[in-house]
């Protein structure tokens, strides 16, 4: 492993600030959780993964799911941003690069997480998130 890989895999377990928008981005979800596994985090809802951040190409990003189109039309419109991630990408999730500084729209960030949530969750708990 090269030093810039490195320096990428060891910014998996630090909690800088992209992780900890991201974290109170996820974890203000209705029953949202934390944990490990596929991702580093996972955010999950009744044990299904609705975000996830990785280290790609040495750089961190967040994967989600995302609406039919949605997809194509993000990275069609923000390529610096958005990407198709890998082993997902072709059920429609999208990836977004976390190190881009102030590239990247954290409020929209939040929207595409917030559908990626509205896709997973149980309509018990999508209805929580209508009613307020």
């Amino acid at each position: 492993m090269g030093h810039d890989e490195m320096d990428g895999y060891m910014a998996l377990y630090v909690d800088d600030d992209a992780l900890k928008r991201l974290r109170a981005i996820c974890l203000a979800l209705p029953e949202a959780s934390e944990q490990g596994g596929v991702g580093n985090p996972t955010f999950k809802v009744r044990d299904k993964i609705f975000a996830m951040r990785h280290l790609m190409d040495g750089r961190l990003s967040v994967w989600l799911k995302a609406p039919p189109g949605a997809q194509g039309a993000l990275i069609h419109t923000s390529p610096r941003v958005f990407f198709v991630p890998p082993y997902v990408g072709h059920h429609g999730w999208v990836g977004a690069w976390l190190d881009i500084g102030l590239d990247l729209d954290w409020e929209q960030l939040a929207e595409l997480i917030e559908e990626s949530y509205r896709m997973t969750a149980p309509k018990r708990l999508v209805a929580q998130l209508d009613r307020h």
